[in-house]
């Protein structure tokens, strides 16, 4: 018997086989070649969710028509890419070679694009846009140039539980150092003193006292002398003279109210984050004391394919794919299809 079978895009006649009268099916093509009716191959699946994970899922429809004469409905192409999402978030690095004697960790969150349907049977209607924070972490061994990323739209417990993990697949063990550093951030301090307190110290990200300082500046320095002031104050801060920064902003913070109070707001930062601002320490181990890492993290994590312009995305959506590019940047991804089954 010969039957015209549907396969992803492409239909071919195919035999059909049955055993005895009422015996069950036989279908020699798509056993021999891996594949269902009306389904995709696993070469397929890994095409598109592989477009579909660096461009948007229309674009990434025409980059495999494109590339391998094939036309796939943006459906396909979003199906096959978030499935595949969810289940490469179930996946682990594990730490290789020797462990390491200190470990570098930073966490920040970044704002993402989330659209919630309206009621009734067209969402589009009265749709909500909104914003969602989501937590990206990273942890490497001191010696290592490759970070472990872990990334969640969860609260900030579970953005801890998170940060715990990605340490240990960066090779965290009961004797290493950890050293943790990025903006100042309340909750980001409380879950690294709740993960690595015991064991480590947290640093405020350098550069980011220094945007406090310039913004006081043009107040607290004569005319003309806010670039020579601010260069006077990040020196003391790099040699743990924190208290002398303070002493010199103090008299001239402003009267409230004010609209603007960037010298009261640099003080205020700067009291209440004295106990991380160890640059001293820092520098003499060749540790960082800016958290570059975690911020390039966003923009090739992250930002790079769910803050394309446009583009809002469901709930339901966005942490399959939050996932999948974890995965990725954690170099999951060879590994996974080489494991997967059909």
């Amino acid at each position: 018997m010969k039957w015209f079978t549907t396969f992803g895009p492409l239909e071919v006649m195919e035999q059909l086989l049955r055993l005895g009268r009422r015996g069950a099916e036989i279908r020699p093509f798509c056993q021999s070649a891996g594949v269902q009716p009306r389904g995709y191959s696993r070469p397929l699946q890994r095409v598109l969710a592989d477009f579909g994970a660096e461009a948007s899922f229309a674009r990434a429809a025409e980059r495999v028509k494109e590339h391998y004469r094939i036309e796939v409905p943006e459906s396909a192409v979003r199906q096959q890419t978030l499935d595949h999402g969810r289940k490469l978030s179930g996946l682990v690095r594990q730490h290789k070679g020797p462990a390491p004697r200190q470990i570098i960790t930073e966490m920040d969150g970044s704002m993402v694009p989330v659209m919630q349907p309206g009621q009734g049977p067209d969402g589009r209607k009265g749709k909500t846009l909104l914003w969602r924070e989501a937590r990206l972490c990273l942890a490497r061994g001191v010696e290592q140039t490759q970070g472990v990323y872990g990334a969640t739209l969860g609260t900030a417990d579970i953005a801890s539980g998170v940060w715990r993990q990605t340490a240990l697949q960066a090779g965290l063990h009961d004797k290493a150092f950890v050293h943790g550093v990025g903006d100042g951030a309340p909750w980001i301090v409380d879950k690294f003193q709740e993960n690595f307190g015991q064991q480590g110290s947290y640093l405020i990200d350098y550069y980011h006292v220094s945007e406090y300082l310039a913004a006081a500046a043009p107040t607290v320095a004569a005319k003309g002398k806010a670039h020579h002031w601010r260069h006077r104050q990040q020196g003391r801060l790099l040699n743990n003279q924190a208290d002398k920064v303070l002493r010199s902003m103090v008299p001239h913070q402003e009267s409230a109210p004010t609209v603007e109070t960037p010298v009261r707001d640099a003080c205020r930062y700067l009291k209440e984050r004295q106990n991380h601002l160890d640059y001293a320490a820092a520098r003499q181990q060749k540790l960082p004391i800016g958290s570059g890492e975690i911020e390039s993290g966003h923009r090739h994590v992250i930002q790079q394919r769910l803050k394309l312009a446009g583009a809002w995305w469901k709930e339901t959506n966005l942490e399959p794919m939050l996932q999948l590019r974890v995965a990725r940047a954690n170099h999951l991804w060879e590994s996974y299809w080489s494991n997967a089954k059909n």
